[in-house]
């Protein structure tokens, strides 16, 4: 048994291909690059986080001699009630995670379904493609206004 989607239904637009622009969204399938903890949004970015440190074993010796001169993090240190070292890191720096995410692309092109008239924008971060799509509207909602 085949199953086929129905045909797409369309509104035939009013003005000519070259009035309108196109807004997309796309994410390859299966890829996936390194990302920073702002893009992902990382709890421990967004609000800090606590490492506990065993200083009485190796690892643990080691662990917070790599906080202490090469982590580049800023943070408070204190010595717990259980002889454990606390490390207090700050908000808004890169955690020790990897974090993985899949690539999206924000795209604005010229045209419409009719016909793609190229490229206009490739926006790099999410909050530039919406606000570029604000404005867009704006302009449209202030041309309605006008007559």
């Amino acid at each position: 048994m085949r199953i086929t989607a129905p045909p797409t239904q369309r509104i035939q637009p009013a003005g000519p291909v070259g009035a309108y622009k196109t807004y997309s969204l796309s994410a390859p399938r299966d890829t996936l690059v390194r990302a920073a903890c702002e893009l992902v949004d990382c709890a421990a970015w967004r609000g800090g986080w606590r490492t506990l440190v065993d200083e009485a074993t190796d690892l643990g010796r080691g662990q917070a001699a790599y906080i202490r001169t090469a982590a580049r993090r800023t943070y408070t240190e204190r010595r717990g009630p259980t002889g454990l070292t606390e490390f207090l890191f700050d908000s808004g720096q890169r955690c020790f995670a990897e974090h993985r995410t899949r690539p999206t692309t924000f795209g604005v092109r010229g045209g419409d379904w009719r016909r793609n008239l190229g490229t206009i924008r490739q926006h790099t971060r999410p909050g530039d493609w919406v606000e570029d799509f604000a404005e867009n509207q704006q302009v449209i909602v202030d041309r309605i206004e006008r007559g």
